[in-house]
């Protein structure tokens, strides 16, 4: 009767991890929990002239690699520094010749102005 028991308890537990596993995902929209950037693209030039941790998302060309994460993004309007931390680009691989779409966040120190980006995507 033990033994039963202890089968019952160790199939409850796996069911309540599986629950709680389940629940990780959910609506990340506006509203919804999680990052929450613009709707709306803006240029390089725009995003040089927001405020500390202010959401972006940009279109451009990743033109170099500068080292410790961080790139040289561009568009038409001029180029800006981003970091992109390696859990950001999962299995994504780009060029200077692919057009991308980022999304992050104003990351200003005294003079320089970078994104921190949160995700990215080939366009």
């Amino acid at each position: 009767m033990k033994k039963k028991g202890l089968v019952l308890a160790a199939c409850l537990l796996v069911l309540a991890v599986f629950a709680v596993n389940a629940q990780q995902g959910g609506f990340t929209g506006q509203g919804g929990g999680g990052f929450q950037g613009p709707r709306d693209v803006i240029t390089v030039a725009q995003a040089g002239t927001l405020r500390d941790d202010s959401p972006v998302v940009l279109r451009g060309k990743i033109e170099r690699a500068l080292g410790n994460e961080k790139y040289r993004f561009a568009d038409s309007t001029g180029n800006i520094t981003i970091e992109i931390d390696s859990d950001v680009w999962g299995t994504l691989s780009v060029n200077e010749n692919d057009m991308v779409e980022i999304s992050g966040e104003i990351d200003r120190n005294r003079n320089r102005v970078e994104v921190e980006v949160k995700s990215i995507r080939k366009l």
